[in-house]
């Protein structure tokens, strides 16, 4: 009792002293090596999860006890442990830490460091990505990576993009670059199906870095699918012993259309009413701008919800969002979603573990794009509404005009759900037995499933039109197995360190789709398709006396597209890097850093559509109009059976090979305060798949997809970075790249006829038309025109070509290929700015050497488009009062026109104000502000080179707010 009560005493006396023994302490992190503060160190009291982090200005606060240790912590900087004693001011001053200045990068099944790197690879972090209110991940990355070019679909409500690395290898299969995010190569074969962009299921502000592997030697490792480059989506997850962090960001848009379609307006409209063959009667008494009057100002919100903590051996982040984006004619995308991420660390740090679930419901309603075109010729003298009210029509007496362009929005509802969850679980773990030995398994799945429905009212002039109503459903999955071995070790008997990789992948990908669709007859289809990919990989890295790099790499793949004759591809790739830096004689020269690179690698190409080209398939008719009648039933009635087709087939089918050379120097001056790399490579595709035609009786039908010819192509690119400003108040910098490239078909035919050419390119006016053309010796964008005559006043002459055979008449022989739409060169130039608080950002994207066909113009801008159409009369293009042509002229070469462009494509200004438990960040953005082109057409970026029916890109203005607390 007497040692209870004196106990007792003791922890009485000294509970006060305990009390009082903490102390509130503050200070200032700061860089060692320049002064500047340090916003988002991690301060935590070591063996405990107590901890927090410096704001905005390197500033922090927390309650620690005398004896307790202290541990800074940010990436790139060593970190520092500080036992604590007395006082209640502590500064402190970290040391950057070269090792993790050098900036880690992943590859194929691994990572590196830039240093080591002996591949064109290219890392687009967070910090440099383009802002505003993006729903499209692949906008983040527009004009910030060379070889890389990002063209987005038009200015639709959650409208994907285009991506090419080097400007894509094939010529009929895909030349989309393989994704894969964190770790799960996501299906090359397109979006969900009913969604606008197989990446809209990614929130952008969930995503820490893009990583673009360009090149042979760092793509081969991925094999059949790497022939167009890969890209290595990696999403934020958190770090160990970071205090509790939540985020709310809101952006608030707005969005309108930058340019539209120059027709005539109702002016020069009535003008031409001195035309004998113009009915002036049918003039209305209004001035309507159809563009103006079915394009809105399109509004958007997007709410991101972070909350992330971090403990010794775990951590998680957590984000919600909800992002709504309407189109400016009437469509809409929504997305709610959650990201999450989880991981722990078991067994002494050994055993790592991380899961990433991705859960997103996308809503689509999609707009008639009809309109644009029904906008742009319909008789802008008429008023939207007539004396009853109802939407001005042409009238049953014209049966093929266009019905009014908001009749068309009205009576349009197309609504798809995309119900999808991305999940990647990654096991790494480090052998007790032997530490340089790592096991790392990725097991991920893609699902998705859609529901959606379509009704399209008929044509109200045409009293035998029918409405479409049509019901869709689809899934897909798309599942994957992954395990490698790597053996790290630095031997130091022979200076050199290795880096040996290997394992084996199983990735199945299952398709499955359903309509009913109902006009004037009813047709269902449902079609199934599944496909799979085996594969052993290996790689080897070894770095000799840190000067000499060596890589080499190689994958075998099983695709069941192919028969089990030519189901197994080989895909090798070498790489050799020499760190001319660590040479002696480099100790006082210019450079700051200095490397080059050289690589070689083969890839493949398996992405040739849904079906089993090798073997031979029969498909049923599936509705009544493909059957036959055959005698009659009972009651009388015709009885009709169902047909049975073949389909066509090549069983020799095989693989698209690309092999492509890389060499390329990386360099730095000035403490690579100015840096860059400049990359050059060819590459060369053969055994192309690609449709072509067949003679007759040749197969089981006149175009057949098959190998056939070679593709060539090579390119230089350059990239510049350089800090120009660093001090406490003031930063400046900034990035350019530009790339130069050039494509050529070498071969097609299958006897390599010089001569042999698939036309290509489909062109409104006329059925059947093409504008483009697939010919050895030329870029496969090229088009295929009549060289224009002109009078002495430069004037175009209609009708007058070149007589280029010389044979007195103008006939198809006379078409020549002429200029092509993929540019010769493209850059990006960004700046960064800061001061103080305050921070301005810019993009400018540009194009040189492309051509647009406008077809916009070659269709509508003739007098035949207006006063010859059956039962009513029509608006032009606004080209008719410079050509006065009477009827279309769609293959003259006076639509071909340069389409050269600078976009200022993204400014950014925001202001950051630290609050003491509280930082907060507004910003104005601005996309799409402005472009300087002499393409007098609606806009000179359209991916495929022809302006027809075109969804205007829009300009938009963003608000965010950002709380951090």
């Amino acid at each position: 009792m007497k040692t209870f009560l004196n106990g007792l005493f003791l922890l009485v006396f000294l509970m006060p002293a305990l009390l009082f023994a903490q102390t509130q302490v503050s200070g200032t992190v700061t860089d060692e090596a320049n002064a500047m503060p340090l916003p988002g160190v991690n301060i935590i009291i070591k063996g405990t999860s107590t901890g927090a982090s410096t704001d905005f200005d390197g500033l922090y606060s927390i309650t620690v006890t005398e004896g307790q240790v202290l541990v800074f912590s940010y990436l790139g900087y060593e970190t520092k442990e500080i036992t604590f004693t007395n006082g209640s001011q502590l500064n402190v001053a970290l040391k950057p830490d070269a090792g993790k200045l050098d900036e880690i990068v992943l590859i194929g099944y691994g990572s590196t460091t830039k240093q080591d790197a002996t591949g064109a690879i290219e890392k687009v972090s967070d910090e440099e990505f383009n802002r505003g209110a993006i729903v499209a991940p692949q906008q983040l990355i527009a004009g910030k990576a060379a070889g890389v070019r990002v063209t987005t679909g038009g200015g639709a409500a959650g409208e994907g993009g285009e991506i090419r690395i080097r400007g894509g290898a094939s010529l009929s299969a895909s030349n989309s670059p393989l994704i894969v995010i964190d770790g799960l190569p996501i299906d090359q074969s397109g979006a969900a199906q009913g969604s606008a962009n197989a990446l809209n299921a990614i929130n952008p502000a969930d995503i820490e870095d893009f990583v673009v592997l360009k090149d042979a030697s760092a793509t081969a490792i991925y094999g059949s699918r790497a022939s167009n480059g890969v890209i290595l989506i990696t999403t934020k997850k958190g770090s160990v012993n970071q205090p509790l962090k939540i985020e709310y960001g809101l952006q608030i848009s707005t969005r309108r259309v930058a340019n539209t379609i120059d027709v005539l307006d109702a002016d020069q409209y009535r003008d031409l009413a001195s035309n004998p063959g113009f009915d002036s009667s049918s003039l209305g008494n209004a001035n309507t701008d159809w563009q103006d009057e079915i394009y809105t100002t399109g509004v958007g919100a997007i709410h991101n919800i972070t909350v992330s903590k971090g403990y010794e051996r775990s951590n998680f982040r957590i984000n919600f969002n909800h992002a709504s984006q309407e189109g400016p004619l009437q469509d809409l995308y929504e997305r709610n979603g959650i990201n999450a991420s989880f991981v722990q660390r078991l067994l002494d740090n050994d055993l790592k573990l991380t899961l990433v679930t991705k859960a997103v419901q996308d809503e689509f309603s999609y707009a008639n794009r009809g309109a644009i075109g029904a906008a742009t010729r319909f008789d802008p003298t008429q008023s939207v509404l007539d004396n009853n009210g109802n939407f001005t029509q042409y009238g049953s007496d014209a049966n093929l005009a266009p019905a009014n362009p908001l009749f068309l929005l009205e009576e349009y509802d197309n609504r798809q759900t995309i119900q999808r969850l991305i999940s990647n679980f990654n096991l790494d773990y480090n052998f007790w037995f032997l530490r340089d030995l790592t096991l790392t398994v990725n097991a991920g799945i893609d699902y998705a499933e859609n529901d959606g429905h379509r009704f399209e009212a008929g044509n109200p002039n045409n009293p035998d039109a029918f409405a479409l109503n049509e019901i869709s459903s689809g899934q897909n999955r798309n599942t994957s197995l992954d395990f490698y071995l790597n053996y790290k070790k630095e031997i130091e008997s022979i200076n050199t360190k290795m880096d040996i990789t290997a394992g084996h992948a199983f990735q199945e990908f299952y398709r499955s789709s359903f309509f009913d669709r109902s006009t004037n007859i009813s047709i269902s289809q449902r079609d199934i398709n599944r496909n799979a990919l085996e594969s052993y990989f290996a790689r080897g890295s070894f770095d000799i006396a840190d000067k000499y790099l060596i890589s080499a790499n190689i994958r075998r793949d099983g695709s069941s597209r192919f028969s089990e004759d030519n189901r197994i591809g080989y895909f090798p790739g070498v790489s050799v890097g020499w760190k001319v830096m660590n040479e002696s004689f480099m100790e006082n020269s210019l450079f700051s850093n200095l490397k080059l690179r050289a690589g070689w690698g083969v890839q493949g190409q398996q992405e040739i559509g849904p079906n089993y080209g090798y073997q031979g398939l029969y498909t049923p008719s599936r509705n009544q109009a493909a059957n036959i009648q055959f005698g009659t039933q009972p009651n009388g009635d015709p009885r009709f059976i169902s047909t049975i087709r073949p389909e066509p087939y090549d069983e020799n089918l095989k693989w698209e090979e690309t092999t492509q050379y890389n060499v390329a120097v990386d360099f730095g001056f000035f403490n690579n305060r100015l840096s860059g790399s400049i990359d050059a490579y060819y590459r060369e595709t053969e055994d192309l798949l690609s449709l072509v035609p067949v003679p007759a009786g040749a197969n089981l039908t006149d175009i057949l997809l098959t190998n056939v010819g070679q593709v060539t192509s090579k390119g230089l690119e350059i990239s510049l970075n350089g800090v120009i400003m660093k001090e406490e108040d003031f930063g400046w910098d900034t990035n350019f790249n530009i790339t130069f490239q050039e494509q050529e078909i070498t071969s097609l035919s299958l006897n390599d006829d010089p001569d042999y050419f698939i036309p290509t390119g489909g062109i409104n006016g006329g059925v059947g038309n093409n504008i483009q053309i697939l010919k050895p010796g030329f870029d496969p964008s090229t088009f295929f025109v009549f060289r224009q005559v002109y009078d002495n006043d430069g004037n175009a002459i209609e009708g007058a070509y070149v007589d280029v055979n010389g044979d007195n008449i103008i006939t198809e022989a006379d078409r020549q290929a002429y200029k092509k739409a993929t540019p010769d060169a493209f850059i990006g130039f960004t700046n960064n700015f800061r001061y103080k608080n305050l921070d301005l950002n810019f993009t400018f994207r540009g194009n040189f050497g492309n051509y647009v066909y406008n077809n916009s113009a070659s269709e509508n801008g003739n007098l035949n488009n207006v006063l010859n159409q059956p039962g009513y009369q029509a608006n032009a293009h606004a080209s008719l009062l410079d050509t006065g042509f009477g009827n279309q002229n769609l293959f003259s070469d006076l639509y071909i026109q340069r389409a050269d462009f600078i976009r200022l494509d993204n400014i950014s200004f925001g202001y950051t104000i630290p609050f003491e438990k509280i930082i907060f960040r507004a910003s104005l953005t601005a996309n799409n502000v402005f472009v300087i082109t002499e393409y007098d057409g609606l806009d000179p970026e359209i991916s495929n080179g022809i302006e027809n029916n075109f969804y205007p890109r829009t300009r938009d203005i963003v608000l965010g707010l950002n709380f951090t607390f």
